[in-house]
């Protein structure tokens, strides 16, 4: 009955878990470029009271053994890469990658990181940067009298510039990993490199495998809501059979203790 009491407090530990990711997803149902997390679940070691394949006696061996779990645990959690809608802003310094790739963006604090969202600003220099400070890297810069900003899909810039005519303002280039899912979420949309994503490959929008860029839109968070719920309701369900398997445990435990 002990056993069954641990047993069942690990799956409840790993069903919050899970119901904490499945929370943190719904809150972000409107963040751009946001991607909902996976949970996957292992179970633990086993006690082997009889292994398989023992001998018996007369020469024969048991086909099959004797093993008892241990409970469960949260194996793995990590971001789900499926793209997300579309969404039409039409402001020329908001940009979606239609396919893989990041852009690749340096923060305020120095660090390289990574984003799919393309929510880009000018600051007072005219540098294309997010909201949070992380400037575009390799960087852009939009002189002040530009005029008709364009982005092509292979994300080259373009302007209009007063006396000179339609000009080059620079090249935006985007990157992927070998392993998307080995990323590690910083918060405010970025993520950074580590040894399970490999080291990040830099390239031309739309060529090597990335994909094209869109000016005027912006990638929608990828959290389907009707999915998360059916989730969320099996999760609790989930749960709320480990506190039932608890309270069966308690309940056999007690009668044990209670005999006369």
């Amino acid at each position: 009955m002990i056993r069954a009491l641990t047993a069942a407090a690990t799956g409840l530990e790993a069903q919050q878990t899970k119901i904490e990711n499945i929370a943190n997803d719904l809150a972000n149902v409107n963040t751009d470029g946001y991607k909902r997390t996976s949970t996957e679940f292992q179970d633990l070691m086993y006690e082997t009271v009889k292994q398989p394949g023992g001998a018996l006696g007369s020469g024969s061996q048991t086909p099959v053994g004797i093993q008892v779990g241990m409970g469960v645990k949260v194996g793995a959690s990590h971001k789900n890469f499926e793209p997300g809608p579309a969404r039409m802003t039409y402001n020329p310094y908001d940009l979606m990658i239609e396919g893989p790739g990041f852009f690749q963006v340096q923060t305020p604090q120095g660090e390289t990181a990574f984003t799919r969202n393309g929510a880009f600003h000018i600051d007072s220099q005219g540098i294309l940067q997010l909201a949070n400070g992380a400037k575009l890297n390799p960087q852009v810069t939009i002189p002040r009298n530009a005029l008709n900003v364009n982005i092509s899909n292979a994300g080259e810039v373009r302007a209009m510039i007063p006396g000179t005519g339609e000009t080059v303002l620079g090249q935006i280039q985007t990157v992927d990993f070998p392993n998307q899912q080995g990323l590690m979420a910083m918060g405010e949309g970025l993520y950074k490199a580590s040894q399970a994503s490999g080291a990040p490959v830099q390239g031309v929008p739309g060529e090597s495998g990335l994909g094209h860029l869109q000016q005027g839109a912006l990638e929608g968070s990828n959290v389907n809501v009707a999915n998360s719920m059916v989730d969320m309701i099996t999760t609790q369900r989930a749960y709320e059979m480990g506190t039932k398997v608890m309270g069966v445990a308690d309940q056999m435990l007690s009668a044990t203790v209670n005999v006369k």
